[in-house]
C-alpha cells in the first residue's frame, strides 16, 4: 500500500472517530478534540488526493476544513464569552 493511501486512511480513521465519539457522547461538538481531528482528517484526505485527484472530493475536503475551523473559531469566542461574562456577538 502507498504511503499517500495509508495517510488518506488515517484520515478517513480521523473522521469516523470523530463522529462515532459525538454520536455516543463520549465528546462535545464544541471540543477542541472534535475540531482537531476533523482537522487532521481533512489534512490527510486532501494529501492522499494530491496523488489520486478528484475535483470533488478535493471540493468536499477543503469545504470539511474551512467549517471546522469556522466553528473552532466560533466555538472558541462562545467559551470566551461566558468565561468574561460578555454577550456573544450575533452577527444578524
Amino acid at each position: 500500500m502507498e504511503l499517500h493511501t495509508v495517510i488518506g486512511l488515517i484520515g478517513v480513521f480521523c473522521y469516523l472517530l470523530a463522529y462515532a465519539l459525538v454520536q455516543l457522547r463520549k465528546l462535545m461538538i464544541d471540543s477542541n478534540i472534535y475540531a482537531y481531528l476533523n482537522i487532521v482528517g481533512g489534512a490527510c484526505g486532501l494529501y492522499s488526493l494530491s496523488h489520486d485527484f478528484n475535483l470533488a472530493a478535493v471540493i468536499s475536503q477543503t469545504m470539511w476544513l474551512i467549517f471546522t475551523l469556522i466553528g473552532m473559531h466560533a466555538s472558541r469566542r462562545r467559551r470566551f464569552a461566558l468565561k468574561n461574562k460578555t454577550p456573544p456577538f450575533d452577527l444578524n
